[in-house]
C-alpha cells in the first residue's frame, strides 16, 4: 500500500511539474487538483452506475443509444443524486473526454465540452440535499484564463495534455479499503503549499502537527459524534482527526477563502467523506459564525497567527465573548479565536489548537482573557511549545494550547502540563521537521497526564506539571521557561590554563614584534608600534 501510494504521488506530482510551464504554481494548483477531482467523480460514477444497471445486465456506457436509454438515465440519476450527491451522463465522464481531446493521436478541441460538463455537475445536484457541498466548486477552473495559453488552441492543447496524462493512471478506487488517491490528493496540496510560501502555508498545516492535534484531542476515544475546525483550510486537520479514531460521524469547518474552501469540499469528497456527513461553510467565523447553536465533541485549529478582526464593542454582548468582560485586541485575533472554539465546546469536549508563543505571555485584554480561562473557567489542560520553523512561510515558534470544557475530577482539575518540545525536531533543508519520535514523546507525555500520573509526565528539561497555585503566583504568565528548566549549565571554566593561554600568547606576540623590529632596522625605517 504505502508503495502504490508513493507512486501515485510521485506520478502526479510529475504530471503537474512537466505540464505547469511558466504557469505560477499556486495558479497550476487549482488546475490539476480540479481535473484529479473530475476524474474521482467520474471513476466514482461509472462504478456506481454500473452496480446500479448489474441486474439488467448493462454497463453505463451500454445504456447510450439503447432503446431504453432515457428510462435508465433517468432511473440511474436518481440513484445516483441519493447515493453519491451529483450525477455524470456517460457521455461526461473524463475517460470520454479525455479519449475525445486526444482522438488519432491529436488534440481535439474539447474546451467548450469540458466547461459544459463541470457545469453540469454543479446543476445536477439543484434542488437537491448535496446542492450546498457540489455549489462552484469549479469556480477556480478558469478554462479561458490567459495563464493556460494565449490562443484557444494553446489552452486546448495543455488541456488535453493535462487530461491524457491523468487518463493514463489507475486511481483503483475498487479497493474500499484504500484511501490512497484521497492521501496522493493531500500530498499534492502540501507540496504545493511548501512550494508556495505564506500565502499557501496558510490553508496548510504541515502533517506532523496535524498529527499531534489530532491524537490530543481523542486521548482514550475511538469514536467521536463530531469534530470542528473554525479556519479549516483545505480540511487537512478534519481529515487527520478522521484518521485517528474508528469513527466521526459528523465534520464541521468554516473558511472565510472561497478557493480555499472548495479545496475543503473536494478534499472531503475524495477521502469518501459522504456528503450528508460534513458541513463546511464559506464565511469568516469571528465575524459571521455559520454553525453557532452547535456544539462538538473535538475542536482542532490552525487559526491565522495573530490576524486583524474587527474587535468591535458590539461583541461585548456575543455569548462567546461577554462573560470574559474583554475583547481581544483589533490587532491580534488569537484569543478571539480561541474563546470562540471554547464557546462551542461540547460539555466532554477537548479543544487544541495553534498559536503564536505571544499569547502565552502578552499582556492587557490578552492577559485578562487568559487569566479568566484559567482561574475563572478553568479550561486549559496542557501548554505544548513546538519548534521553530516548522510552518511553511513563517519561521516563528508556536505553542499547541489544549483547554476541556469540563475539568472537575480532581487532582487534574488543580493541574496544567507544561512540554518544551521546541528542542525535538529533524532540520530538513530549510525547514524544522518533527519526527515520529517526537510526536510520540509528545502524545505518551500528555497520556501520562491526563491518567494521573504526574511523576511520570515530568521529565527533566522536557515536560513540568504545575499547580493553578504556581501559575497563580507567576501572574497567569504561561511563558514555558517559567514551568520547564531548559537552563543548560556551561562547562567550569579552567582559569589556570586560560593564564597560560594568555602568557603563551604574549610571549609569541613578543616574539613577532622582534621579528618585525628586526625586518624595519634592516630596511631603515621606523617600527610600526
Amino acid at each position: 500500500m504505502t508503495e502504490q501510494k508513493a507512486q501515485l504521488e510521485q506520478q502526479l506530482w510529475n504530471i503537474a511539474n512537466t505540464l505547469r510551464g511558466k504557469m505560477d504554481a499556486d495558479d497550476f494548483r487549482d488546475y490539476i487538483l480540479g481535473f484529479i477531482f473530475y476524474k474521482y467523480l467520474s471513476k466514482k460514477m461509472a462504478l456506481y452506475a454500473n452496480e446500479v444497471l448489474q441486474p439488467d445486465g448493462l454497463t453505463f456506457q451500454e445504456i447510450e443509444g439503447h432503446a431504453m436509454e432515457a428510462e435508465y438515465l433517468a432511473a440511474v440519476k436518481d440513484a445516483a443524486l441519493d447515493k453519491l450527491g451529483y450525477f455524470l451522463a456517460p457521455s461526461e465522464l473524463f475517460s470520454e473526454l479525455a479519449r475525445r481531446g486526444n482522438a488519432g493521436g491529436k488534440s481535439q478541441f474539447i474546451l467548450g465540452d469540458l466547461a459544459k460538463v463541470l457545469n453540469h455537475i454543479e446543476q445536477s445536484t439543484m434542488g437537491t440535499e448535496s446542492e450546498d457541498d457540489f455549489g462552484n466548486l469549479f469556480e477556480d477552473l478558469d478554462l479561458t484564463s490567459s495563464k493556460l495559453g494565449k490562443s484557444e488552441n494553446d489552452k486546448n492543447e495543455l488541456i488535453v495534455k493535462v487530461l491524457t496524462h491523468l487518463d493514463e493512471i489507475d486511481f483503483d478506487l475498487e479497493n474500499t479499503e484504500s484511501d490512497v488517491l484521497g492521501d496522493a490528493y493531500e500530498y499534492l496540496i502540501g507540496q504545493f503549499a511548501s512550494g508556495a510560501g505564506k500565502k499557501a502555508g496558510e490553508f496548510y498545516t504541515p502533517q506532523q502537527v496535524s498529527s499531534i492535534l489530532a491524537q490530543l484531542v481523542t486521548v482514550g476515544k475511538d469514536k467521536l459524534k463530531s469534530v470542528y475546525d473554525p479556519t479549516c483550510g483545505s480540511g487537512s486537520l478534519l481529515l487527520r482527526v478522521a484518521k485517528a479514531v474508528k469513527n466521526v460521524s459528523a465534520f464541521y469547518g468554516q473558511e472565510m477563502n472561497p478557493t480555499t474552501y472548495n479545496l475543503c469540499r473536494m478534499n472531503m469528497i475524495m477521502h469518501d467523506v459522504h456528503y450528508k456527513s460534513f458541513d463546511i461553510k464559506n464565511e469568516d467565523t469571528l465575524e459571521r459564525p455559520q454553525h453557532i447553536d452547535e456544539r462538538f465533541e473535538a475542536i482542532i485549529a490552525n487559526p491565522p497567527f495573530s490576524a486583524k478582526w474587527s474587535a468591535s464593542p458590539l461583541f461585548m454582548s456575543d455569548d462567546r465573548f461577554s462573560s470574559y468582560g474583554k475583547l481581544a485586541p483589533s490587532s491580534k485575533a488569537d484569543f478571539a479565536f480561541v474563546q470562540h472554539m471554547v464557546h462551542q465546546l461540547d460539555d466532554n469536549g477537548t479543544m487544541a489548537v495553534v498559536l503564536p508563543h505571544g499569547v502565552l505571555f502578552r499582556g492587557a485584554a490578552e492577559g485578562h482573557i487568559r487569566k479568566y480561562l484559567i482561574k475563572d473557567r478553568n479550561h486549559l489542560d496542557a501548554v505544548i511549545g513546538l519548534p521553530a520553523n516548522i510552518f511553511y512561510g513563517t519561521s516563528i515558534p508556536t505553542c499547541i494550547l489544549v483547554l476541556k470544557k469540563t475539568r472537575t475530577s480532581a487532582p487534574l482539575s488543580d493541574r496544567v502540563l507544561f512540554i518544551d518540545a521546541s528542542q525535538h525536531f529533524e532540520k530538513v533543508k530549510t525547514q524544522n521537521v518533527l519526527r515520529d519520535v517526537d510526536i510520540a514523546k509528545i502524545i505518551d507525555t500528555y497520556k501520562r497526564y491526563t491518567s494521573g500520573n504526574f511523576e511520570e509526565a515530568t521529565t527533566e528539561k522536557y515536560s513540568y506539571v504545575a499547580t493553578k497555585a504556581e501559575i497563580e503566583e507567576n501572574d497567569y504568565n504561561l511563558n514555558i521557561p517559567r514551568y520547564v528548566d531548559t537552563f543548560e549549565e556551561e562547562e567550569p571554566v579552567d582559569l589556570e590554563a586560560v593564564s597560560n593561554e594568555l602568557r603563551a600568547v604574549a610571549e609569541r606576540s613578543r616574539s613577532t614584534d622582534a621579528t618585525i623590529k628586526q625586518f624595519c632596522d634592516e630596511l631603515g625605517i621606523n617600527t610600526p608600534f
